[in-house]
């Protein structure tokens, strides 16, 4: 199946969306923040199928950790999931790269429909 990057500050949020995407038989690597995101990004040389990442995180938050990333892999996939409604028009810069923005809270069920379709 996609490996698959989970970037999320949250640890239960993390945990679970890890385990529900693995589940599914993907190769799924997480990180804590925007920082270790993308130091895994520059390690894999891009190499996900698709980066999930919560927008606002403390240090360096997924928008940001998306535009680094995709200067280097321009081809990245990223879906962004974010609580807050004014933190989903800070992405629409990134219209490229950026496949979804997803709405928080979300069940583990749509975040492996929204999986699915972007991998699709």
């Amino acid at each position: 199946m996609a490996r698959i990057l989970i970037v999320e500050d949250d640890e239960p949020v993390r945990s679970l969306a890890a385990r529900a995407l693995a589940r599914d038989g993907h190769s799924v690597e997480t990180a804590e923040d925007g920082e270790a995101g993308l130091a895994l990004i520059r390690q894999a040389e891009g190499g996900y199928d698709l980066v999930v990442s919560d927008i606002r995180m403390p240090g360096m938050d997924g928008i940001a950790m998306a535009e680094e990333a995709v200067r280097d892999y321009p081809e990245l996939k990223i879906m962004l999931v974010t609580g807050y409604a004014d933190q989903r028009e800070r992405a629409a810069g990134l219209d490229k790269v950026i496949v979804d923005v997803v709405q928080k809270p979300f069940t583990l069920s749509q975040i492996r429909e929204k999986v699915r379709e972007h991998l699709a």
